[in-house]
């Protein structure tokens, strides 16, 4: 049979044991006022297990506690759609002005350019407005 150092047998098949079993066990009671609290202070620690939270907790270990801000997220979001879409917009940008060139004469082909050319001025504004509103959303949320 397998024998480990200090003379223990050990099991052929199955999980290995433990080098440091968890054999002692504590019971606590709460009230339902503590209970909430405790619910409560368990919720924003963002722990896997209540067991893990109060031993955490009871030893003075520390632990952090994370606030997903909900805003922030949306935020970051809308802001990945809309810098994928300005992408797409640069891209179809060079295809625009290369079939310009080769289906319409000069005139009509200067004139659909001067309207691109308008439109790709408002999406400038509209960049440099998305830029400030950042710039303000991170100075909010960095004082935070």
């Amino acid at each position: 049979m397998n024998k480990k150092k200090n003379g223990d047998e050990m099991p052929k098949w199955g999980r290995h044991p433990k080098e440091s079993r968890k054999s002692h066990c504590v019971m606590v009671r709460f009230d339902n006022e503590e209970w909430q609290k405790f619910l409560a202070m368990y919720e924003k620690s963002g722990v896997y297990a209540r067991a893990v939270f109060l031993k955490a907790h009871f030893f003075g270990q520390p632990f952090r506690v994370l606030v997903t801000d909900r805003t922030l997220l949306d935020y970051c979001t809308k802001l990945s759609a809309f810098h994928a879409q300005y992408r797409m917009v640069g891209n179809n940008y060079n295809q625009t002005v290369r079939e310009l060139r080769c289906h319409f004469s000069e005139k009509k082909a200067m004139a659909l350019l001067y309207k691109l050319e308008q439109c790709t001025k408002e999406l400038a504004a509209l960049t440099r407005q998305v830029m400030e509103l950042s710039k303000e959303f991170e100075e909010r949320w960095s004082r935070r």
